[in-house]
């Protein structure tokens, strides 16, 4: 099998190899929790906000302007950090049913992102918060489903 031998070889690389080996990859994990969770606090202000549950004083564009930019930094740390842990073992991690479900959700929340201007505002906030939540349910299931 072609695929399998690709993802073999990527856990063959030195820095997948050393990122496993020492303590890379509890600091990786480490930075990829509390990067998720800076990420997922600015999501849920906005997304509570688009739900009319908190913050009406504040228009959902100003609530953007303060909380995107840290959002979508903690958001490539997260990126980041989670391809140093995903390489480490990823023949595994791309036959786990948790990984799967892990990927497709944000690819959905990413396209709920980019639809948030046409679908109304309730809608687009409570799906965010649960596609999100999956994300971190699939993430925290993956090292426990085989």
């Amino acid at each position: 099998m072609l695929h399998s031998e690709f993802w073999l070889q990527i856990e063959y690389w030195p820095l997948s190899q050393h990122i496993g080996a020492t303590w890379w990859f509890p600091l990786l994990n480490s930075l990829h929790v509390l990067s998720m969770a800076l990420m997922l606090g600015g999501l849920l202000m906005l997304d509570l906000r688009l739900l009319g549950l908190t913050a009406r004083d504040y228009t959902v564009r100003t609530l953007g302007q303060d909380f995107l930019p840290w959002v979508w930094s903690a958001f490539i740390v997260a990126v980041i950090t989670g391809l140093g842990l995903f390489i480490t073992r990823a023949s595994a991690h791309v036959l786990n049913p948790a990984f799967q479900w892990k990927v497709g959700l944000m690819l959905c929340a990413g396209i709920n992102m980019v639809l948030v201007g046409r679908l109304p505002p309730r809608w687009s906030g409570a799906l965010s918060l649960l596609l999100w939540a999956g994300v971190v349910l699939a993430g925290r299931w993956m090292g426990h489903i085989i």
